[in-house]
């Protein structure tokens, strides 16, 4: 019993009136039916019992109803804004390590590019390594074509690369292509050692 008195008093307003509407009536039928009629009607129901019977069944389906509809309370606003709020703020976390996620990713994979493209050496807008690339243009014999002050070289066949003062990107395609009397150093050097001459040439030639 107490358990009952429990439930009923944490439901809200609306769903007390509605069990106490459809209980109320549900009593009045009971109190009429064993009091008020069989009193002034001493044969009751009598020959009407097939509708009395059919009006009990239909209260006490009613009452299973007010009791399955009026006797479940939703959750107080509180625990429903709560739930929501806590949604919320598990949508915004996750969207933030996303976000960070990408940027890490994006940030590491620039590093990394950098890193590739740039080599140890200085000049050459950053790209091969100048130190290595020395040696690579005393191996390949530029120095009896060309003129170049750094590498103690006199050569006077192409040109003087101290005036010419050539860029990386120049230094590089004219060693991939060749031209003139030059020819092309392509299947004869790899690629990092064309990077490598072209970072000495274009970063040690001088006036």
């Amino acid at each position: 019993m107490l358990g009952v008195v429990t439930v009923v008093a944490g439901l809200s307003t609306g769903n007390k009136i509605g069990l106490a509407v459809v209980g109320g009536a549900f009593i009045v039928f009971a109190l009429l039916s064993s009091f008020v009629l069989p009193k002034r009607y001493p044969n009751f129901p009598g020959r009407h019992v097939g509708w009395f019977v059919v009006a009990g069944v239909c209260f006490l389906l009613a009452m299973l109803t007010a009791v399955l509809v009026f006797g479940v309370e939703e959750p107080p606003a509180s625990e429903s804004a709560g739930t929501t709020a806590a949604q919320t703020t598990t949508a915004e976390t996750t969207t933030a390590q996303t976000t960070t996620s990408q940027t890490t990713t994006a940030e590491t994979t620039t590093a990394t590019s950098t890193e590739d493209n740039g080599g140890g050496g200085g000049g050459g807008g950053g790209q091969g390594d100048a130190a290595a690339g020395k040696a690579v243009f005393a191996s390949a014999g530029c120095g009896g074509c060309h003129t170049l002050k750094a590498a103690k070289a006199s050569g006077n066949v192409g040109p003087n690369l101290d005036q010419l003062k050539p860029s990386f990107d120049q230094v590089e395609h004219q060693v991939e292509t060749g031209g003139g009397a030059m020819p092309s150093f392509k299947g004869a050097l790899s690629d990092k050692q064309i990077a490598d001459v072209s970072a000495f040439v274009s970063s040690s030639a001088s006036g």
